[in-house]
C-alpha cells in the first residue's frame, strides 16, 4: 500500500503487531501511552517506535488524544488500532477520511471488551480469530472489513494464543487495507458476517482481570480450572497454597474423583485437589522464590509436609 497510515497501540501486543505492521506498511506516527512517572520497566509501544525511527506522539487520557491528533494535522486518510487502551471519540475517528481499522482479537460480536484471548480459552470454545473492524464510539461495536479464524488447541495457554493471534492479524491487515483504501472492500455488520460465518451473533463480553481471578476456587468444577491456569498463565497467573506453600500452577490435567473440595490426592509421584467435579492434577508448579518443577520435583521436595 503506498499511503501512509497513523498507528494507535500501547500494550505488548500492539508492539509486536506495530513491528509486524512497519514491513509491509508507511507509518506516518504511532500514538501511545507515555512512559509513568517512576516506571523502570518497559514500555512497549514507545521502545519498538524508537527502535523503528517512527515519530512519536504520546497521549495519557481520551481528551489528549482529541487534542493532540486535532493538531497534528495528518496526512494518512486512514488510523490502524491495535491494544490502545484509551477511549477514541468520533472526533478523532472523523479525523482520518478513511476512519480507524481495529483489529480485534475475537470473532466478533464474540468478546467485545477488554480481553478477549484470555475469555476464549476460559469460555472452553474451540475456535476463535481477528475481527478487523471499522471503530466506532461504542464498545467494539462498528462494520467488519475481514475476519480470520483459527483452531484454539486444548492444551493452548494465552500466550501461545496471542502470538498466533498477531501473526493473523497481520495477514489480514496486509490483504484488507490496500483493498480498502484502493475503494474494493466495504464493511458489513458483526451479525450479517457471523451468521454467514456460523460462529454466532449474540454479543458476549470480556473484562479486564485482577490480580483475585487468579486464586483457584476449589468449588469450581476440575475443567474449568484447567482452563483458567492456561487462561491466566501470563498474568495473574493460577495460585493456591499446598501443605503451607505459597504456589503458582503452571500446568495441570483434570481426572475422575470424588472428594471434598480443596482436599489433597496424591499417589507417589503425583498430586492432586478435589473439586465440585473432579480432580485438578498438578502437573507442574512454581513455589514462591523458586522456580517453575514438574510436580515429582515438588513432592521431592515439600512432600514431608503434605503428609
Amino acid at each position: 500500500m503506498d499511503e501512509s497510515i497513523v498507528f494507535f497501540g500501547t500494550g505488548p501486543v500492539a508492539a509486536a503487531s506495530l513491528k509486524l505492521l512497519a514491513q509491509n506498511f508507511t507509518i506516518e506516527a504511532v500514538i501511545t501511552k507515555p512512559r509513568p512517572e517512576h516506571h523502570h520497566g518497559s514500555v512497549p509501544v514507545l521502545e519498538m517506535a524508537e527502535q523503528l525511527e517512527l515519530p512519536v506522539i504520546t497521549v495519557a487520557s481520551k481528551k489528549e488524544t482529541t487534542e493532540k491528533v486535532a493538531a497534528a494535522n495528518f496526512k494518512s486518510r486512514l488510523g490502524v488500532l491495535i491494544d490502545f487502551g484509551i477511549i477514541v471519540e468520533q472526533h478523532v475517528i472523523d479525523s482520518f477520511p478513511l476512519g480507524i481499522v481495529n483489529s480485534h482479537f475475537s470473532l466478533l460480536p464474540q468478546w467485545r471488551g477488554a480481553d478477549p484471548i484470555t475469555f476464549s480459552i476460559l469460555s472452553g470454545q474451540d475456535k476463535t480469530g481477528v475481527s478487523l473492524m471499522l471503530l466506532v464510539e461504542a464498545m467494539d461495536e462498528g462494520p467488519l472489513l475481514a475476519v480470520g479464524e483459527i483452531d484454539i488447541d486444548a492444551d493452548t495457554t494465552t500466550p501461545e494464543l496471542t502470538a498466533r493471534l498477531i501473526n493473523l492479524s497481520d495477514a489480514l491487515l496486509k490483504d484488507a487495507l490496500p483493498k480498502y483504501t484502493a475503494g474494493n472492500l466495504v464493511g458489513s455488520t458483526q451479525e450479517k458476517i457471523a451468521n454467514a460465518v456460523g460462529y454466532g451473533s449474540t454479543p458476549s463480553y470480556s473484562r479486564k482481570l485482577t490480580k483475585e481471578d487468579g486464586i483457584l476456587d476449589w468449588q469450581k468444577p476440575a475443567e474449568q480450572l484447567e482452563r483458567e491456569v492456561r487462561a491466566y498463565a501470563e498474568w495473574p497467573k493460577s495460585r493456591c497454597v499446598i501443605g503451607g506453600h505459597a504456589v503458582i500452577v503452571t500446568e495441570a490435567s483434570v481426572a475422575s474423583g470424588e472428594g471434598s473440595p480443596g482436599e489433597l490426592w496424591h499417589g507417589d509421584k503425583t498430586l492432586g485437589i478435589y473439586t465440585a467435579k473432579g480432580v485438578l492434577m498438578l502437573d507442574r508448579i512454581k513455589p514462591a522464590g523458586k522456580g517453575d518443577m514438574p510436580i515429582a520435583a515438588f513432592l521431592n521436595g515439600y512432600g514431608k509436609d503434605l503428609q
